[in-house]
């Protein structure tokens, strides 16, 4: 490939989840665009636990498919076990997980960006940057290199001078067997200011199945019916579902951690970077949670055609020998069998309240920052940054207004407003309880609050939209239905007396029968008249289930909609740029500091800075109107 006097529109730097979703949408929407990675092989590699979703995480990936990014696609090619968490609890906290096949998942990745005629894939390993006058210009590869850019993003992950720590072995790499890059920070933060700091990150040992007394251990299976997390896209041929299972740690496997707690890099403070603190390695439960004894280990399978299984919940950075000692113990692993041992990793990071909500840098125009170089942990998190980081890089190229998603339409705006608005320094994991709109933002509705955003900026189809607006129309339509007919005391006492429900004497509403907590969609359907309107409509499970929903859930959802449009109105009070802090004397010395560092453009994003007080925004919105800046 050759690089001389060739201009590419954007280039990404790293191969993982964020550069992929990255280059992906930046080249889809019409950039020349080229991923730089030092190992293509590698390239959307599920370097630690071979799963997507979650808790949240779900939520997450169904709104990248919802924008048009392709991390829900390729995890329901790669799915060997679906499931949806939380069902026992509200609506707002369901969430997918999928069990995924590791090979399956890269390899279907590298499919997607390699028959992208504007992408360009390039193996190497960027050491700097080219920057002229705060601009960057182009990149400059550890083969001397040298190759223009109109922007650049920067997916570095754990890579940035990363340590791999395995007892007292301290071994330079990203990831196990892959090296490490230099310069990327030295130049940054010396050059051009750009504070860093270092974080922690872990994986757990590998382990071989036959090795392992399975009967020894609870089976956990996927569901029945097996979901998906793409909207729009179906396979023909769902691959076969595999078994997890779970055994948990017990008091003799306590002891040894503790007992071996002065050879952990974690504990011995070997390691200085920030370890994420809802993720922990079972060195660190042990520690924190000492009267805690059976926590649980979880062991899902890396693939359809391989045995070797991984050890969710046993993250650690023990030698391998100590490792092979602690394992034992566990029920059902007397015998067992490490393919590949457990290690922490520590690396760089950069501040990302040094970001715009673009995810632009603010001292350097049009290099961009994704994933874990911005202090995030977990595939999902970094794959929603790299699909806005590439749409934005994209319009700013091409002078297009940014793709900015507000804290009320989805996950990724609460994440992202978390990052730049507040600063994080541990690993940053989204949770449901991060966000107070968390009833809206369920994983049923991510194509309805954002595939408009999608097919505007050119990554969701024009048949992908109507599938969208025809699913909007039937769920308004059938609501009026159960909002404006009555159904019959015969027809539905008795199922009223099987619920223990209080029978009705008179006709009543759909929709009030439907309120009460005790009857769901599915008590109600088979019902003859309501049967022949589900069925002449074609409202099927999809349609029920939110429209169940948005009945039940009616006061939280306008309650959360009144909220929303209140934040709107202090987003429309703008604060100057060069108002002086130092002159509103009602606000503490430490408001008036970070007011300052952050230099919020409206009321509303004073309001998400950690530390500004509600007294506070109204000695702000008096000072103002003090100003004649607003009325």
């Amino acid at each position: 490939m050759i690089f001389n006097n060739y201009y590419y529109d954007i280039i990404v730097i790293g191969g993982g989840h964020s550069g992929s979703e990255a280059a992906f949408s930046s080249s889809k929407m019409g950039a020349k665009t080229l991923l730089i990675t030092s190992d293509i092989n590698t390239i959307a590699k599920l370097s630690c636990n071979p799963s997507m979703g979650g808790i949240a995480k779900g939520q997450i990936i169904r709104e990248i498919d919802a924008l048009g990014g392709y991390s829900g696609i390729v995890t329901d090619y790669s799915s060997i076990q679906f499931r949806m968490l939380n069902k026992s609890k509200g609506p707002a906290v369901w969430s997918p997980r999928s069990q995924c096949d590791r090979m399956l998942f890269s390899y279907y990745w590298k499919y997607i960006l390699k028959k992208n005629k504007n992408l360009s894939i390039y193996q190497d390993t960027v050491k700097s940057l080219i920057i002229k006058n705060y601009k960057v210009i182009g990149v400059e590869t550890k083969m001397k290199i040298k190759i223009n850019a109109h922007a650049v993003i920067l997916t570095n992950g754990t890579f940035l001078n990363g340590v791999i720590h395995i007892g007292t072995k301290k071994i330079s790499g990203g990831r196990i067997n892959e090296e490490k890059v230099i310069g990327i920070t030295e130049q940054l933060n010396k050059c051009f200011g750009l504070k860093y700091g270092r974080m922690k990150t872990g994986t757990s040992p590998r382990v071989d199945k036959n090795s392992l007394e399975i009967n020894k251990m609870e089976f956990q299976y996927g569901d029945k019916n097996i979901g998906k997390f793409s909207f729009f896209h179906s396979f023909k041929k769902t691959n076969k579902q595999c078994k997890c299972y779970i055994t948990y740690t017990n008091k003799e496997v306590l002891d040894a951690i503790y007992d071996n707690r002065i050879h952990s890099p974690i504990l011995n403070n070997s390691i200085k970077g920030k370890g994420p603190r809802y993720c922990p390695s079972i060195e660190d439960k042990v520690i924190r949670f000492p009267k805690k004894v059976d926590h649980p280990i979880f062991i899902e399978p890396e693939g359809l055609n391989t045995k070797e299984m991984y050890i969710n919940g046993f993250s650690t950075s023990f030698s391998e020998e100590i490792q092979y000692k602690i394992l034992k113990k566990i029920p059902g692993f007397n015998k067992v069998k490490i393919t590949q041992p457990g290690y922490a990793v520590e690396y760089d990071y950069f501040y990302p309240e040094q970001l715009t909500n673009t995810l632009e840098s603010k001292k350097i125009k049009n290099l961009f920052f994704a994933g874990q170089i911005n202090g995030t942990t977990g595939y999902e998190e970094a794959a929603s940054q790299g699909l806005i980081a590439g749409i934005n890089a994209y319009s700013k190229i091409y002078d297009k207004n940014p793709v900015i998603i507000k804290r009320n339409e989805g996950y990724i705006g609460v994440l992202i407003d978390d990052l730049v608005t507040k600063g994080i320094r541990e690993p940053y994991r989204m949770f449901t309880s991060r966000s107070e709109y968390r009833m809206s933002l369920r994983q049923d509705n991510a194509d309805e609050r954002l595939s408009h955003i999608g097919y505007r900026i050119g990554l969701i189809s024009k048949q992908n939209i109507k599938i969208v607006e025809n699913k909007k129309n039937k769920i308004k339509k059938c609501i009026n239905f159960f909002i404006k007919n009555y159904v019959k005391p015969i027809d539905i006492n008795n199922i009223l007396y099987v619920k223990k429900s209080p029978k009705i004497c008179f006709n009543k509403k759909i929709s009030e029968i439907l309120l009460r907590s005790e009857i769901s969609i599915e008590d109600i359907k088979n019902i003859p008249f309501i049967m022949i309107e589900i069925k002449k409509n074609k409202f099927n499970k999809e349609i029920l289930d939110q429209v169940s929903i948005r009945i039940k859930y009616k006061g939280y959802l306008d309650k959360e909609i009144e909220n929303a449009n209140r934040l709107l109105k202090l987003e429309n009070i703008r604060i100057p740029h060069n108002l002086n802090y130092k002159k509103i004397n009602s606000i503490s010395l430490e408001g008036k500091e970070k007011l300052e560092h952050n230099k919020p453009k409206s009321l509303a994003h004073a309001s998400k800075i950690s530390g500004i007080s509600q007294s506070d925004l109204s000695i702000i919105l008096i000072y103002l109107k003090k100003l004649n800046k607003i009325k």
